[in-house]
Order: C-alpha cells, then sequence, then structure tokens
C-alpha cells in the first residue's frame, strides 16, 4: 500500500511540474509572439511563431473541442489505469515516466482547451514546414514513440502479464554458495 501512495505523489508531483513548465511555456509565447510575425532563433530552420490550435494533432478534428476534452479524460483514465498497474521493480521505471509525461502532456492541452477554447503552439520548424506543436505536444509524442519502443523491443512478452491482470511470476532466488 505505500508503495502504491508513494507512486500517486511521485505522479502528482511530476505532473504538476511538468504541466507547470508547458503552460509557463505557453504564456511566454503568448506574451512575447502573439500579434506578432514570430522570431526566428535558426535562419529557415526552427522559429517561435504564436498559433492558436483549435483542432487536435496538425490541427484535424477542427472546432471539436468538447469532443477532444472527453476524449482526453478518456485517454487520461486509460494511462492512469496503466500507471497504477506498472509493478514498482526498476525494470519498470521507464514506463513510469512514459505514464507521468503523457499524462502531463495530455493535461497540459486540456488545460488550454478548456480554458481557452483552443491549445497555444509555438514551436516550428521551417525546414520541414512541420505544423506548429507545444511543449506538452513533445511530452506526448516523444513518451508514446518511447512506450511503443520498450513495449517492442525492451520487455519480454511475459514482463507485460500485469496488462492483462495476470499475476507477476515471483523471481526464484538462488544461493551460490
Amino acid at each position: 500500500m505505500k508503495k502504491q501512495v508513494k507512486k500517486i505523489v511521485i505522479l502528482i508531483i511530476s505532473a504538476i511540474c511538468l504541466v507547470g513548465f508547458d503552460q509557463w511555456t505557453k504564456y511566454l509565447a503568448t506574451a512575447t509572439l502573439k500579434g506578432t510575425s514570430g522570431k526566428e532563433v535558426i535562419p529557415n530552420i526552427f522559429s517561435f511563431y504564436y498559433s492558436e490550435n483549435r483542432g487536435a494533432a496538425f490541427g484535424m478534428l477542427h472546432g471539436k473541442q468538447v469532443f477532444l476534452m472527453i476524449t482526453t479524460m478518456l485517454i487520461l483514465i486509460g494511462i492512469l489505469y496503466l500507471y497504477m498497474k506498472v509493478p514498482t521493480k526498476k525494470r519498470y521505471i521507464p514506463i513510469h515516466i512514459i505514464c507521468i509525461t503523457l499524462v502531463s502532456g495530455a493535461i497540459g492541452n486540456f488545460i488550454d482547451r478548456f480554458l481557452l477554447g483552443y491549445v497555444v503552439d509555438f514551436l516550428y520548424f521551417k525546414l520541414i514546414d512541420f505544423p506548429i506543436f507545444n511543449v506538452a505536444d513533445c511530452y506526448v509524442t516523444i513518451s508514446a514513440a518511447c512506450l511503443v519502443f520498450f513495449f517492442l523491443f525492451y520487455y519480454k512478452e511475459d514482463e507485460l502479464d500485469f496488462l492483462f491482470g495476470k499475476k507477476e511470476k515471483k523471481e526464484s532466488v538462488t544461493n551460490d554458495r
């Protein structure tokens, strides 16, 4: 029980810090970039450019804020369920971190949708004309990619049995004396 409480405390504190950083960067972007033509950081490669995204990734589902907020809540429930099911062993620390950053990214953009009706985006890779994005998007994208990587290449199938309600196998202890 103490381990579960510790997991929850770590999740809450980490998420507050990560969401706080996301919201702070969006505040700075709004305060310094809104109404300007942006700020080029690396000529023809990377710029800060203010944008209001009223949809999801790449502007999909434009104007469907209620649907996006409900979907976000359902995804958050799924991630939190996964987080609580993950064993507390060191081997599973990457999944804990991934869940925390996924939750933080989802909450960061949810806050914008709820309070503003749009998500503030400001990071723009001009070199590849990639859609403008924000810190919360980075949390979600990088974490999702890492989750896929870890599930495909790092963990063995039986190490993920906890996802399907199977009991964790006890490690046998050998004495080599």
